[in-house]
């Protein structure tokens, strides 16, 4: 199950790291264009095909392995699993973005993604170290 789960994450933050990266790029091209298609296209198949089943698996397996082991009532995990549940917020308001891109009404910039692109890049560290260090 462990192995299930670091499977599923990896593929996750693959994808929480790469779909705002797509969204600097395609807010920098004509809305219409070719180009704008192709995202569109990258966008959609990441987030459904990819990031969401990985984000499924990895719930279900990591929630399985905290109670399993008893990891759930721990300090550790509480921040833990917080900083999974502000991964999964940031993997909806992706969604939402992969949305707007999709009908044309994305309303923010490439510097408002790049910045967006480092808060999964945070709450994984975050995630990382709580898991390894256990530090409360």
């Amino acid at each position: 199950m462990k192995v299930i789960h670091v499977l599923a994450v990896i593929s996750w933050m693959a994808g929480l790291l790469y779909l705002p990266r797509l969204f600097v790029y395609h807010s920098n091209v004509a809305k219409g264009s070719e180009a704008s298609e192709t995202f569109k296209v990258m966008e959609r198949r990441l987030l459904k095909a990819i990031m969401t089943p990985a984000m499924i698996v990895a719930w279900i397996a990591g929630l399985w392995l905290a109670f399993s082991s008893g990891f759930a009532g721990q300090p550790w995990f509480h921040a833990k699993l917080l900083a999974v549940l502000l991964l999964s917020a940031s993997h909806g308001l992706m969604a939402r973005y992969v949305k707007d891109f999709a009908r044309d009404g994305n309303k923010h910039s490439s510097k408002f993604f790049r910045f967006f692109n480092e808060v999964p890049t945070l709450l994984m560290i975050a995630a990382v170290v709580l898991v390894i260090l256990k530090p409360f």
